[in-house]
């Protein structure tokens, strides 16, 4: 699994979720990764390339904790077929396993997708995955130092739900490259990925970020895009945590 962030014809970042068998990403050299996936139909990765060259990638392993993050330049087929996503990094840097919640792959789903639903607010379903998720993932970018992809974490309710046009997050000590809110501060819009890891559906969230410094720091996002793709992840995963410990792997 993996998290791509790009920008729209409005230079506003979006994350999109992209899923494939092991080695689905593949190193053609040191500097040069193809993609051998497409993206869910709706998603808005292959339009935006098309249009904009900016692509960040986050390939996270949740069973072993372990991110890694490649930040260049992105190229795609007209048709967006598998051989036309292409990613040619200027940075390649890994990131602790801070608040990343262990889950592992238990199936795999072979049901299309369902029918993208848009929205400009937060309805009853969107605001019941955001109260629920501990993980999320958020699309940034500046206009000197490109894409980004990130990752999000921590206990369930974590991201508050202001109203339905609002949601807050608080920044947690993490790895100090403050890439995130470097991004926002520079250019105050963020793409927000939530994920429902047993069903497999996903919702994007887009709008613009204020950085809220006191009593604590945090990320406001007054949300104007709101997408949800049912069963858009094949993926379905089991917290590793809930699971008796004949049960994990190590």
């Amino acid at each position: 699994m993996a998290i791509a962030a790009t920008l729209d014809e409005h230079d506003r970042p979006w994350p999109s979720l992209l899923a494939g068998p092991p080695g689905f990403i593949q190193v053609a050299d040191e500097r040069l990764l193809r993609l051998a996936t497409t993206p869910v139909a709706g998603d808005r990765l292959a339009a935006n390339l098309a249009a904009r060259p900016e692509l960040a990638l986050l390939i996270i392993d949740l069973a072993a904790c372990r991110r890694l993050r490649v930040n260049g330049r992105g190229l795609v087929s007209p048709d967006g077929s598998v051989d036309g996503i292409f990613l040619l990094a200027d940075e390649v840097y890994g990131n602790c396993p801070k608040y990343i919640e262990p889950r592992r792959v238990v199936g795999e789903s072979a049901e299309p997708p369902g029918l993208p639903r848009r929205s400009t607010s937060l309805g009853a379903s969107a605001r019941a995955l955001v109260a629920e998720a501990d993980t999320f993932f958020i699309a940034t970018w500046h206009p000197k130092a490109g894409a980004d992809a990130s990752h999000r974490g921590g206990p369930k309710g974590f991201v508050r739900v202001r109203d339905d046009r609002t949601l807050e997050f608080p920044d947690y000590p993490g790895n100090n490259m403050f890439n995130t809110l470097g991004n926002l501060f520079g250019h105050p819009a963020a793409g927000l990925l939530f994920v429902d890891f047993a069903r497999g559906d996903l919702l994007q969230v887009g709008g613009r970020a204020r950085i809220l410094w006191d009593p604590e720091t945090a990320v406001r996002v007054e949300v104007d895009t709101v997408i949800e793709i049912p069963g858009g992840s094949p993926l379905r995963f089991v917290t590793l945590t809930a699971e008796p410990p004949s049960a994990v792997t190590p």
